[in-house]
């Protein structure tokens, strides 16, 4: 519930957002789908007040959810017509770029990058020794811990793909 509220607060049209910091785990447990994939296209379209920006995925591995090659997502900010809408610690994203998404479905259908910046991340490999990494940045937005309610930074992370597949499958054990 407290994420709901969390949510609409954020995507509510606002100046300014705070978000509630999401542990990685917290972030794994919480997402209805967790898929590796490109983003294959976009359009712009207006819910309610919001203007979302979705994003169609062409999956290349799912770790959690339904199976799936395609996803549509939805990211809360974009441009129709002459009005823009942004939204703090929403993610932007790049057609054509590979990702790791840890998504959730609102009870409205629409499926959203979970805790917005927290749930993306860019996928590499390196050249010399194949080893696929994720990793995200600090998001820039203001955040709250979420059991003390104290202002915190956010953390980047930087891991090995294989290493966060072996999380989500810890998780999934346990549900």
């Amino acid at each position: 519930m407290k994420f709901l509220l969390l949510m609409l607060t954020v995507l509510a049209p606002a100046q300014a957002a705070t978000l509630e910091r999401m542990s990685l785990d917290e972030v794994i447990d919480k997402s209805t789908a967790i898929v590796r994939g490109r983003l294959a296209g976009s359009y712009v379209a207006q819910h309610g007040q919001v203007i979302y920006t979705h994003y169609t995925i062409t999956v290349s591995d799912r770790m959690k959810g339904s199976a799936a090659s395609q996803v549509d997502i939805v990211v809360a900010g974009g441009t129709l017509g002459k009005t823009t809408q942004t939204f703090p610690g929403s993610p932007t994203l790049t057609i054509g770029q590979e990702y790791l998404f840890c998504l959730w479905t609102s009870k409205a259908g629409l499926t959203h990058v979970i805790g917005l910046s927290q749930g993306l991340f860019n996928v590499s490999t390196d050249a010399a020794s194949g080893e696929v990494t994720i990793s995200r940045g600090p998001t820039d937005s203001a955040m709250l811990d979420g059991a003390t309610g104290r202002p915190v930074m956010d953390r980047p992370v930087r891991m090995r793909l294989r290493d966060f597949s072996v999380r989500v499958a810890s998780a999934a054990k346990k549900d």
